[in-house]
């Protein structure tokens, strides 16, 4: 097998003959009037009108047949296959592709809609071009790039190999897009706020820090926009959203990374159970858009968004999927012995509600499979939420949890917040 070094020599070689047969192999500009995806959705009118295409793409794979060649190319949109014969480019330019084109080069290819022996559609070339010449070796497709670390290290390449990964990327960028879309509909304003800021809040979470030198002060990068969002509806407005980066100084893991993407959304006048059925709303919604139904499937799982979704309070799951019988009553002792018995270290300095939080995560939440809203939390898990009026112990909030891989995420999270600031400040500092 050569070396990477070896085949970079070689490609430089095959650069300058392609230079010496009088062709710039870095063009400034390209004859392409149409994507391969477009060709093969037409494929028939084309072969029809037997009309001359323009297109350019990646060489993905080379099959020398004496005095032809198949090469497929793929420009982003979709891949064909193209048909090369020395009889219909001329002997000096067949010879030049023979000689010079390998796997991973740019073409600008000329030609007209041909169906092969094996009925295959295709494209009879007339002429080509070198638009881009690779002077390094793609992963071979079944035996390169598996390493998973190298994958996420090399995004360009785990995308350019894999379609599944490709896919990925384009599904997540049409959620965002109908999230927007559903949003903005709704009547909210999308906004900006700071990425930088003098005080991290919003979130319990250690931030980056970094120094502005022109007015030499520290700042940090968001841990949430929770803040500033606030601000704005102080300002007046009454729905607000944004969907935005934030960063976290913390571990990595499955469901954790420094930098993610997040939507923050506030509504003035409502409460929690309302957030409920707008959720629901918006997720059935997304499901049914770009899925083109009410299922998912998600590994082994099949996830239905079809019924209204699961409630359950947060003291019967830990009833459900804990065993606990009696949590209502059980202190912070109880919780500690079953937190123990379930492999789950505790801290002395650790308060009732942390220990029910990590039983919570580590061995509730990962059960819960199909669309979930958690709710009825006790009112020590989260001091700015407001109390419900029925049941003061309450605080009006929500998780909606789907675990089809049995994780420990959640899919987001959302409560009424207090709007008496000084009891905010009692509970902040308790």
């Amino acid at each position: 097998m050569s070396t990477f070094e070896e085949i970079r020599g070689e490609r430089l070689k095959k650069l300058k003959a392609i230079k010496d047969a009088g062709v710039n192999p870095f063009p400034v500009s390209v004859k392409r009037d149409i994507n391969i995806k477009d060709v093969m959705d037409n494929f028939e009118n084309f072969l029809a009108e037997k009309k001359s295409l323009n297109v350019a793409g990646r060489v993905m794979a080379i099959r020398l047949h004496g005095g032809s060649v198949f090469a497929d190319i793929n420009d982003g949109n979709g891949s064909m296959q193209c048909y090369i014969k020395k009889n219909d480019i001329g002997e000096e330019a067949f010879a030049l592709f023979a000689d010079t084109v390998d796997i991973g080069d740019f073409l600008e290819i000329s030609g007209s809609a041909f169906v092969t022996k094996k009925e295959e559609n295709s494209l009879a070339v007339s002429s080509f071009r070198t638009i881009a010449k690779s002077l390094r070796p793609l992963p071979e497709k079944w035996h390169g790039l598996k390493d998973v670390e190298e994958r996420f290290r090399k995004r360009y390449l785990d995308i350019l190999m894999n379609e599944e990964v490709k896919e990925r990327f384009i599904l997540r960028s049409k959620i965002i897009s109908e999230l927007r879309n559903y949003i903005n509909g709704k009547g909210f304003l999308e906004v900006e706020t700071p990425m930088l800021q003098a005080l991290a809040g919003g979130a319990l979470a250690q931030p980056f820090k970094t120094h502005h030198n022109a007015l030499d002060i520290d700042l940090f990068l968001r841990v949430a926009p929770e803040l500033y969002l606030k601000k704005l509806l102080v300002a007046g407005f009454d729905k607000v959203f944004e969907i935005g980066r934030n960063f976290r100084n913390e571990g990595i893991d499955a469901t954790h990374n420094p930098e993610f993407t997040m939507l923050e959304l506030y509504e003035a006048y409502r409460d929690a159970d309302y957030l409920k059925d707008f959720t629901e709303d918006l997720f059935r919604h997304l499901v049914e858009t770009i899925f083109g139904g009410s299922e998912i499937i998600c590994g082994e799982q099949r996830i239905s968004f079809a019924k209204k979704f699961t409630r359950l309070s947060y003291y019967e799951v830990f009833k459900r999927y804990a065993l606990m019988g009696d949590v209502d009553r059980a202190t912070r002792e109880d919780f500690a012995i079953k937190a123990k018995q379930l492999g789950i270290k505790v801290e002395d300095f650790e308060s009732k509600e942390k220990i029910m939080d990590n039983i919570y995560k580590k061995i509730c939440r990962p059960k819960i499979i199909q669309p979930t809203f958690i709710e009825d939390y006790p009112s020590g898990a989260s001091p700015l939420a407001k109390r419900k009026e029925n049941n003061p112990d309450l605080i009006d909030r929500f998780q909606l949890v789907i675990n089809p891989d049995r994780s420990e995420r959640k899919i987001c999270s959302a409560r009424q917040d207090e709007g008496d600031g000084r009891k905010g400040r009692v509970s902040k500092r308790r």
